[in-house]
């Protein structure tokens, strides 16, 4: 296919998500992967609200809602006795809970949205190299016909835990091989627990614990559990010396009577499985990149971290490593990018992986938390609470109210137009490529004020910004000359703690990168040079 501006290395949901947005944003991207065919594997299956965020705004939430299965808690036992239960409840302002869904199902749905973009996967293509200098990456690749040298302006590798595009560039990936292994297994159980919860079944004993963990998916009383290795399969075996992996071996499929045995240990009633989809041992490490890139290649994904499957963390922070990055890398490829805007990528994302591997989800029976400090502990599981309050790309906190710059921008209800007679949601008028300038204002607000404000960060952003004039009730919004909506029941005032006039500035990944009390021209194009030139 020859020569491209992004080469993507790897087609699971992280290097899908990297070339589908890619595409949407207007560039050229070749995605390639060794493997001749998808695995039909149900690996990473939690869907985090965030990331159903992201994918709303990518424009595939819709498939993924009809396809996936809600997540509403989990169901705690310890020795078979029932824990208090955890219920996922989220904030009204929230548009998307907890779900399931195959990892292949999920691949699917991703494929279909980038080929209705013009893109595919190159299959059976394998990197073998890089080099790169200033402005270009050279990547040799092996495909069924031979060999050929591809040329780019940017690479990202999404090639797992075994990355090669990370050994390329000779970064570290810090941390240690954990000795834990699991045995992951899609069955049906006849067991009468309630649907839609998440099973998590410990049994204490000896020198180690053993757990069992069931996730709900599409299907009749279908899960993906993950339990102790039967040690027949236990790496055990292997002969000394044998590198401890990451990721799944197929070389070790345990069969329905491994599971079945696992299960009359830890399952917290009796049941029978059925019906064995897949099967396969799997062991994990802590580890961490030193760098998320060097240069013109960056890695995101498994390649960045990798981390034990608790709390399903993995695939949801992977997918939002790849929409962090290629916002950046479609405004330096079309030119408009400040300088060290891709650089960033590192700053906002390294740290966020950094904390996912340093942390777990609890067991059940791991002490009692406050129905407070379980909030929290829901709300940084949903990935809602990452921010980027000390990115180069933010302004410096104000000390105002919550949101501040860097935080993601909460979506708000019951904005009304001056046509449509139903309301819409502050993320509607996010779902765009480009950053959003949010114009508060009032009765008393200068229109010629804000609309000289709407004009230079159009200008400062090169026409890649919308703005919208967010308009207090009984604010008239004439001559802003801009779209208006108005906040019909004071909701973005309450959810923002805004006071007209403000402005409000929000990044294609939906964070804020600035708020500015009674704004000018001057300060929000100061503000846009940080991203654009």
């Amino acid at each position: 296919m020859g020569d491209t501006e992004v080469l993507v290395v790897g087609a699971g949901p992280v290097g899908l998500t990297a070339a589908l947005e890619l595409h949407r944003r207007g560039v050229d991207c070749r995605i390639v992967d060794r493997l001749a065919q998808p695995q039909p594997y149900a690996r990473a299956v939690g869907l985090r609200p965030r990331t159903l965020e992201v994918w709303d705004a990518m424009g595939l939430v819709r498939d993924v809602l009809d396809a996936a299965v809600p997540l509403h808690g989990v169901l705690g036992y310890v020795g078979r006795k029932p824990e208090p239960r955890v219920d996922l409840t989220l904030p009204p302002d929230v548009p998307y809970g907890f779900a399931a869904l195959p990892q292949d199902a999920t691949e699917r749905l991703l494929t279909v949205h980038l080929e209705a973009y013009g893109g595919r996967v190159e299959r059976g293509t394998e990197l073998l190299g890089l080099e790169q200098d200033s402005g270009t990456v050279r990547a040799r690749l092996r495909t069924a016909g031979g060999t050929e040298t591809v040329e780019c302006r940017y690479a990202i590798g999404c090639d797992g835990g075994h990355s090669r595009t990370r050994r390329e560039l000779g970064l570290s990936f810090e941390g240690d091989a954990l000795p834990e292994e699991h045995m992951l297994g899609d069955v049906e159980v006849d067991w009468d627990l309630p649907s839609g919860y998440a099973v998590r079944s410990l049994r204490r004993g000896g020198g180690a614990d053993d757990l069992l963990v069931c996730v709900p998916l599409p299907g009749r009383r279908r899960y993906r559990m993950t339990m102790p290795v039967p040690p027949e399969l236990s790496a055990a075996h292997d002969p000394p010396g044998a590198e401890a992996a990451h990721g799944v071996e197929s070389d070790r499929a345990p069969e329905l009577r491994h599971v079945q045995a696992m299960l009359d240990r830890l399952s917290p009633q009796p049941t029978t499985a059925r019906s064995l989809r897949w099967s396969s041992v799997f062991r994990t490490g802590r580890r961490l990149a030193e760098r998320y890139g060097a240069g013109r290649v960056f890695l995101a994904g498994d390649a960045a971290h990798v981390h034990p499957p608790t709390g399903a963390q993995g695939m949801n922070t992977g997918v939002q490593d790849a929409y962090n990055l290629a916002w950046k890398l479609a405004l330096a490829i079309h030119g408009v990018a400040a300088d060290g805007l891709p650089a960033s990528y590192h700053a906002e994302r390294h740290p966020v992986g950094e904390d996912v591997v340093r942390r777990t989800f609890p067991r059940p029976g791991e002490g009692r938390q406050a129905p407070e400090e379980i909030g929290l502990v829901v709300l940084r599981e949903a990935q809602l609470l990452i921010g980027y309050r000390d990115s180069p790309l933010v302004d410096p906190d104000p000390g105002g109210p919550e949101p501040r710059p860097g935080d993601r921008a909460p979506d708000c209800r019951g904005l009304t137009g001056d046509i449509a007679a139903y309301p819409v949601r502050l993320f509607d008028l996010l779902r765009s490529p480009h950053h959003t300038l949010l114009l508060y204002a009032d009765a008393g607000s200068s229109a010629e004020e804000l609309r000289a404000c709407a004009t230079a960060a159009r200008e400062a952003a090169h026409g890649r910004l919308n703005v919208f004039a967010v308009l207090a009730p009984g604010a008239p919004g004439d001559g802003l000359g801009v779209p208006r909506v108005h906040d019909r029941d004071g909701e973005f005032r309450r959810r923002y703690g805004a006071r007209p006039p403000e402005a409000v500035v929000v990044r294609p990944d939906a964070h804020i990168s600035a708020r500015f009390p009674r704004p000018s021209p001057a300060v929000l194009a100061r503000h846009l040079a940080r991203t654009f030139a």
